[in-house]
């Protein structure tokens, strides 16, 4: 009757002395950023702490996009050690809110992989409507229209535009309320296809240019209207 009672208190000594083993515990793994218009990059932290009696090796750190870099301080992390990752977005033309993720993986098999988010909200300087225009085989090249409506209290004055294709002409107009432009897109020739982009280009800000883009296709059977 003695020895399920021993074995049970040498189940509970070996129990307290075995070590903890290897944990990284981290700080968030969350971090929302609120870039300015300006900022061409969005920068998150995230620390991390080895809170366990042996070292922890970082095998992998893996962004979600290559838009995404993720920078590694060391790979090694000894008991009570503590570290971070940097996570760097490039924002590029993007605006909206930007979600991106970094796997984590640590040689400890015991724990699963560890998701990183970097959330990021970027003013929306322009909404460019429609961003694509055509005209098919059955319309006659007749002027269209873009509305490119200026977001926030961004002061544009000024929306300066230019076509990849020399044929594809476009005139810019203020709507009265200054808070919207009207681009006229008007082809200049037919009797060949076009694949055209055009470049629109804000005067604000002037220190970080942004650029925003529209898509301009023309059959090659869209006729000239008749004069």
């Amino acid at each position: 009757m003695k020895t399920p009672v021993s074995f049970a208190l040498f189940a509970l000594v070996f129990a307290i002395v075995v070590p903890a083993g290897a944990a990284l515990k981290w700080e968030t793994t969350e971090v929302d950023l609120h870039p300015s218009l300006s900022d061409k990059t969005a920068v998150a932290h995230f620390k991390y702490k080895n809170t366990g009696d042996k070292p922890v090796k970082i095998t992998s750190v893996h962004p979600s996009c290559g838009c995404t870099t993720a920078a590694l301080a060391k790979d090694v992390v000894g008991p009570n050690e503590s570290g971070e990752i940097t996570a760097t977005f490039n924002i590029g033309d993007r605006s909206g809110v930007q979600t991106k993720n970094i796997t984590v993986r640590t040689d400890d098999e015991t724990t699963e992989a560890t998701i990183l988010k970097l959330k990021a909200t970027i003013p929306q300087l322009l909404q460019v409507a429609p961003t694509f225009i055509f005209w098919s085989a059955n319309d006659v090249l007749k002027p269209k229209t873009i509305t490119v409506n200026v977001g926030g209290d961004f002061p544009v004055t000024k929306l300066n535009v230019t076509s990849t294709d020399k044929s594809i002409a476009t005139e810019v107009e203020p709507e009265p309320d200054a808070k919207a432009f009207r681009i006229t897109v008007t082809p200049q020739e037919a009797g060949r296809p076009i694949n055209a982009a055009l470049k629109i280009e804000p005067d604000f800000p002037k220190d970080a240019p942004k650029i925003f883009y529209a898509n301009v296709r023309v059959d090659s059977r869209a006729k000239m209207p008749q004069k």
